[in-house]
């Protein structure tokens, strides 16, 4: 408990100032190395379903796409040019390269499924991180990341210490044995709250930050009129559920691994696919959203 605890208490600052003051190539070279780093970790676990991964080639697609984003840096627009039409060659085009490194395979029996790994872990891991950095580049860009860092964050802990003192009904015992009704309850609330609460109070929070230089004017929201809750009271339920499932995901993957966690990279939390989880599934429903108010 203390050992997560610390743990967050040194990261989140981290984080956070990263997401606020990281020129977009910076963050794009860290997101490539929690990509990396959490690629690692999946592609071991996929060693316990009898796969041998392709590791190296799996490494260097994983990097390469954050390298497109890099250079990607300075454009603003989230639904059109190079990003969009990078990702579609990118998703496209992973199960042809892991197919065709199969081919040279000794046994092939086991290109298939070392080929499903690499394209799973690209798809399941390294999109979402993409998506994640496109998402910083758009006008408010630091307010909607962390925004949707707070709503994930909340729900999950609020799922874990409801989930522990009031647990009673689980939710996917085969699954996730923890994980309980109630503490899925509290997370929602808990997502909802915080990302209704948040957005309320986005202008003060963003001319609070202009204020200290930690953001500039085009990452804040500073809006004349203000603008309705609901849609976000909806996008937050949208968010939570997608993170839970994200979560319950991960557990599903390490169950059938026969592992209890990713790794143990951070003292607390297990491994970095542990810590990012969730998120690898929620960062997709914002970008979307968004997505779908620059296209309006």
């Amino acid at each position: 408990m203390l050992k997560r605890i610390a743990t967050a208490v040194v990261l989140i600052p981290i984080v956070l100032l990263l997401v606020l003051r990281a020129p977009i190539p910076v963050l794009a070279l860290v997101a490539a190395l929690i990509a990396l780093l959490t690629t690692h970790e999946f592609l071991k676990l996929a060693e316990a379903y009898s796969i041998r991964p392709f590791w190296k080639p799996t490494y260097v697609y994983v990097a390469l796409f954050f390298v497109l984003l890099a250079i990607d840096a300075g454009t603003p627009l989230l639904a059109t040019g190079f990003f969009i039409y990078g990702i579609a060659v990118a998703a496209s085009a992973v199960p042809f390269v892991s197919l065709t490194i199969a081919m040279r395979r000794g046994d092939l029996s086991s290109g298939l499924p070392a080929a499903a790994a690499s394209v799973f872990a690209f798809v399941y891991i390294a999109l979402p991180l993409g998506l994640l950095v496109n998402l910083r580049q758009q006008w408010t860009g630091a307010i909607l990341v962390i925004y949707l860092f707070l709503v994930v964050w909340a729900g999950d802990i609020f799922a874990y210490f409801v989930g522990r003192s009031l647990g009673r009904h689980l939710m996917a015992p085969r699954i996730s044995p923890k994980k309980t009704w109630e503490g899925a309850a509290a997370s929602l609330i808990a997502s909802v709250v915080v990302g209704t609460t948040f957005y309320k109070y986005a202008l003060p929070i963003s001319s609070a930050l202009l204020r200290a230089h930690l953001i500039q004017r085009r990452d804040g929201v500073f809006g004349l009129q203000p603008t309705s809750l609901t849609p976000i009271l909806w996008l937050s339920i949208a968010i939570n559920i997608a993170a839970q499932l994200g979560d319950l995901v991960e557990s599903l993957i390490k169950r059938g691994a026969g592992a209890k966690d990713s790794g143990a990279i951070l003292p607390g939390h297990g491994g970095m696919l542990d810590r990012i989880d969730a998120l690898l599934f929620a960062a997709p429903v914002l970008w979307y959203w968004v997505a779908a108010r620059i296209l309006q």
